[in-house]
């Protein structure tokens, strides 16, 4: 059964979901997508509480998480600190941890910074680019700042429309963008639920109602714009303390070049990398079952005790046709 959990931090509440059996401690933890929230991915994570308990959070500036979100901040850094308070209050015995996107590149950058509470890593078409493109933006993050202002994600998230008359109206809005035609059910009615929260005081039942995103276009803008990250520092780390990793890539669209996943593999020899047929970087939405697998495979060598030889033979690159 899906549980809702707000939890007290120092600067407000952390507001997530959690499945499976109350008593266990946490097993897995799942982290979103920039804009999206924790309720998105419920259907993917459901399953998996029939063995574990899994939970996921609402990052600062999404969903019903009341953080401070104040744009600008200069790096994903501010999300990590916040994922590592959570996890040392709530599961300080180290979790499988995972994400979508920038909720990928969190977790890596958790398991940088704490390998300690991290048991493995299962990542969903993260955010890791180049080594040059981080330099640039510790170097030079004013003027990547101000690029940005013109055109690119940044410039698109902070033109998206806010606010809608229902939440029919905002359903309809989205399923007739391309980008979200790939998506299975119920992904697209999830995110809805707690992507929007209703700002007006006129009646419950009336008909004049107004229901903005519960992450603001400023603040998901702010969020393309953080990118003063070192993600490959992070890998070296996962590395040295040998913390198994798995790599989901799209087939189509993704945010990791050819060039940046040989650097991976290179950095990170013990790394399984796959990439997924017919996906986009909504991968999670269109193949769930590939990164439930991940998660479920670490769960059982890691919670549950089986081998890697019980598990059946891995293949670790991504030579060859998608699978």
């Amino acid at each position: 059964m899906l549980r809702r959990f707000r939890h007290e931090m120092a600067d407000g509440l952390v507001c997530g979901i959690e499945i499976g059996d109350p008593i266990r401690s946490i097993d897995a933890l799942f982290l979103h997508a920039t804009g999206f929230n924790a309720m998105t991915y419920q259907s993917l994570l459901g399953p998996l509480g029939l063995r574990a308990r899994v939970a996921a959070l609402d990052l600062r500036g999404h969903g019903r998480t009341s953080l401070p979100a104040k744009p600008p901040f200069a790096s994903w850094g501010l999300y990590r600190n916040d994922v590592i308070d959570w996890l040392d209050k709530h599961a300080p015995h180290g979790v499988v941890l995972g994400g979508h996107s920038m909720g990928g590149a969190v977790s890596l950058m958790v398991a940088g910074k704490r390998p300690d509470l991290v048991k493995a890593l299962v990542l969903s078409d993260p955010v890791i680019i180049e080594p040059s493109f981080y330099r640039a933006r510790h170097i030079f993050p004013f003027v990547h700042r101000r690029l940005s202002l013109r055109k690119g994600l940044a410039a698109d998230a902070r033109r998206r429309r806010a606010e809608f008359q229902s939440r029919l109206e905002a359903r309809l809005s989205y399923e007739s963008k391309a980008a979200f035609s790939t998506w299975r059910d119920p992904f697209l009615q999830d995110y809805l639920l707690d992507g929007l929260h209703r700002i007006d005081d006129n009646h419950p039942d009336g008909e004049d109602q107004t229901w903005r995103l519960t992450c603001e276009p400023k603040w998901e803008a702010a969020t393309f714009n953080a990118q003063r990250n070192r993600p490959w520092g992070a890998l070296s780390v996962v590395r040295k303390k040998g913390i198994p990793i798995s790599v989901l890539v799209a087939d189509k669209g993704s945010v990791m070049t050819d060039k940046s996943i040989d650097r991976l593999a290179r950095r990170v020899p013990h790394a399984k990398l796959r990439r997924v047929g017919g996906t986009t970087h909504f991968l999670p939405m269109e193949a769930p079952y590939a990164v439930r697998d991940e998660f479920s495979q670490y769960l059982s060598r890691l919670i549950e005790g089986f081998s890697m030889e019980e598990e059946g033979p891995v293949k670790r690159r991504l030579k060859g046709a998608a699978t």
